[in-house]
């Protein structure tokens, strides 16, 4: 297939391929997946059953390993597995066209052999010994599994199942063995809906914990379902979920309930999760879909000390991955001239790390959601980033480097747009290094700031496809600029 060169500006730019034809093939599962515990106080809010059917859509990117009933302080003594297996079983009746669109989706009795039971009452007084649980136990055998990857845990509610598997790997192991196994687990938790989570942040002081502890209003989380002043909010009003979600798509869609009190507030938990060229889960300052977090100690009282959380709030002990500030400026489609244009209205606000992907993660909602009914031509699937540049590269101050995604293709044959920026926020340069040219094309050029020293910057693109719904993936290059 013939490529050529074009000029313009004084920039190289490749002329894309012709899309090949679309194939009914169904896309292959990643390669390397994320393993994961849920701990789900599934029936204190509908919220978590809107999580789990979200979650079982992207069954095939991410290794479920343990799906565990708990308490919270707003569910202090029920626990509700049975829930979870209703949800399930929902599945388990759309899991064969799911497997149309994309392999690795594993069956529901594979998934519901992995529902246990948590502590069946609420926070630390139902940890200690001999209070060991279903739920305990399997969080210690998947630790203990010989598996080089991390293991996430994410609480939707209460964490004290995950503090009585501490509790107990404390006193059964020996030191050394504690360490190793403490190192491999990364914690997500949606603020602290108990207070073990307090309790295992000051006990472990080396876990990984991602958490915006005190009252809701402090919750990156909270970007998924809060209004954006100004700014179309279409994609998660209940008009959208009925029409996109509950409403004619199938036997999970119907499972998914009305919102009661936010959509789906546990979802953040494990958005970052998915491979979406964007996230990277063990650099949480990154940014990805599940929002973007610092790792530092909170003051008190950043934390929304008078908040909507009933748990008594402890001063932080120790730095945690926690709340992040970005600053975006919203894309706008123009009927004329050029398609795409950063809007004039700029946001800055500790959830704007979720806002800023929002449409994209719902739009993959969707289009996920239809793979349950429709066969693979029918149906919508995420474009495929390539770089034509290093994903790494070293520059010197004051020299133009071009980066280019232009051999990106769709599995649909979709015609692809692609928005470049630098993400300031993240590295250590944070002035917004401009573009040379227009940046929704697919090969740009920016040119490296003078440094004094060695600085790195982060740039994202942006691909999505005309399909119906659009759906978007990324790639990162990170730049070292040198003196």
């Amino acid at each position: 297939m013939l490529r050529f060169w074009a000029m313009m500006g004084g920039a190289a730019l490749l002329v894309a391929p012709i899309a090949a034809a679309a194939s009914e093939t169904p896309m292959a599962a990643p390669a390397q997946k994320q393993r994961l515990i849920v701990l789900s106080d599934i029936e204190a809010d509908p919220d978590d059953t809107q999580s789990f059917t979200r979650l079982l859509l992207y069954a095939s990117e991410i290794d479920l390993e343990g799906l565990i009933a708990t308490t919270s302080v707003h569910m202090k003594t029920a626990i509700h597995p049975d829930s979870i297996r209703r949800i399930l079983h929902a599945y388990g009746k759309v899991q064969p066209n799911l497997a149309l669109h994309e392999t690795g989706y594993p069956g529901a009795d594979r998934l519901l052999a992995l529902v246990r039971d948590g502590q069946p009452g609420y926070g630390m007084a139902m940890v200690g010994a001999g209070k060991d649980t279903a739920g305990s136990r399997l969080i210690i055998a998947a630790l203990e599994r010989t598996d080089p990857r991390p293991l996430w845990v994410t609480a939707w509610g209460g964490v004290n199942t995950l503090a009585q598997a501490l509790y107990t790997i404390r006193e059964m192991r020996s030191p050394a063995e504690a360490k190793r196994l403490i190192t491999k687990l990364r914690v997500y938790t949606i603020s602290d809906q108990d207070d073990s989570g307090a309790w295992i942040r000051r006990t472990f002081p080396d876990v990984f914990f991602i958490v915006s502890p005190g009252g809701y209003g402090a919750g990156t989380w909270t970007g998924i379902n809060t209004l954006i002043d100004g700014a179309d909010n279409t994609t998660i009003s209940n008009t959208w979920l009925r029409e996109h979600i509950q409403q004619g798509h199938g036997p999970l869609g119907a499972v998914y309930p009305d919102v009661a009190y936010g959509m789906e507030g546990d979802t953040p938990s494990w958005l970052s999760l998915i491979p979406n060229g964007l996230s990277v889960p063990d650099h949480p300052d990154w940014g990805g879909w599940g929002g973007r977090y610092e790792y530092y100690t909170p003051p008190i009282a950043t934390v929304d000390p008078s908040g909507f959380s009933n748990v008594p709030i402890e001063p932080e002990t120790r730095p945690i991955w926690t709340n992040a500030i970005d600053s975006y400026m919203p894309w706008q489609q123009r009927e004329y001239g050029r398609a795409q244009t950063p809007s004039d209205r700029q946001i800055k606000d500790f959830r704007a790390g979720i806002w800023r992907w929002r449409d994209d993660f719902q739009n993959d909602f969707a289009a996920r959601m239809m793979w349950t009914t429709e066969p693979f031509a029918h149906a919508n699937h995420p474009p495929a980033v390539k770089l034509s540049t290093p994903e790494r590269i070293t520059v010197k101050s004051g020299q133009r480097f071009v980066l280019s995604a232009i051999d990106s293709t769709d599995p649909d044959g979709d015609s692809l747009s692609f928005q470049w920026f630098h993400y300031a926020e993240v590295g250590h340069w944070r002035t917004v290094i401009p573009n040379g040219i227009a940046a929704n094309i697919h090969t740009v050029d920016f040119t490296a700031p003078k440094v004094t020293e060695p600085r790195e910057a982060h740039f994202i693109v942006r691909v999505s496809d005309k399909g119906s719904p659009p759906l978007t993936r990324y790639a990162r290059v990170i730049v070292t600029i040198t003196p």
